[in-house]
């Protein structure tokens, strides 16, 4: 991920979705999340340069899209800061942002609208906040990512799913270790944890992926 721009700190998530769906009804590829705080915020854009950054966020902000808003640079990403440092893991990082959604009800205006929830937006959201551009529906995420088998996962590899049958990927979670993974059910259910060894997720499990 590049420069990004983040706005608003929202004590109610409706906020924060109402928010990326004025964004999104621009144009602009936005998503909320969760924050360390506990508040819920929206990031948008992945630009080269600051200067294209800033450009974006002021001209949304001239037409009254947007308020305040916060550049994002490279550097405060944990996928650069480990890279740099050489001290840390992804793995471990990714696992932190996907735990901060557990009983948060991710109402995602994505792409995998057969479950009726797009669980691959919270595997989106999660990698991008930790400086990995990963696409938004669960299929070109799995195309994406390096074949891993069940026995080799590692915190933050993502494991996919196909809920309808066959060998078409529908679904997917992120691996948070000891057999469990994070995942956004569907509909009317919050981000919950499950285990890979329930007989659902065993019989229709299609493999895991690693992107770092």
């Amino acid at each position: 991920m590049g420069y990004s721009i983040q706005v608003g700190a929202f004590a109610s998530l409706e906020n924060a979705v109402r928010l990326e769906a004025n964004l999104t009804a621009q144009g602009v590829d936005a998503y909320y999340f969760r924050d360390e705080s506990g508040l819920y915020k929206v990031r948008f854009g992945n630009h080269s340069h600051y200067a294209e950054a800033r450009g974006e966020a002021e001209r949304l902000r001239n037409r009254a899209v947007i308020s305040d808003f916060f550049i994002v640079i490279p550097e405060d990403y944990a996928h650069n800061r480990i890279q740099r440092s050489g001290q840390g893991d992804l793995g471990t990082e990714l696992v932190r942002t996907a735990q901060r959604f557990i009983g948060v009800p991710y109402r995602w205006g994505g792409e995998d609208h057969e479950n009726g929830f797009d669980c691959s937006g919270l595997t989106m959201v999660c990698y991008r906040l930790n400086g990995l551009n990963l696409p938004r529906n669960s299929r070109s995420q799995y195309q994406a990512g390096v074949p891993v088998q069940r026995h080799a996962l590692k915190q933050g590899d993502l494991v996919f799913f196909a809920t309808q049958g066959g060998q078409r990927v529908t679904h997917v979670g992120l691996y948070i270790g000891g057999g469990q993974f994070i995942h956004a059910p569907r509909t009317g259910k919050t981000v919950r944890t499950e285990n890979l060894s329930n007989s659902f997720f065993t019989r229709t499990f299609v493999g895991g992926r690693r992107y770092f």
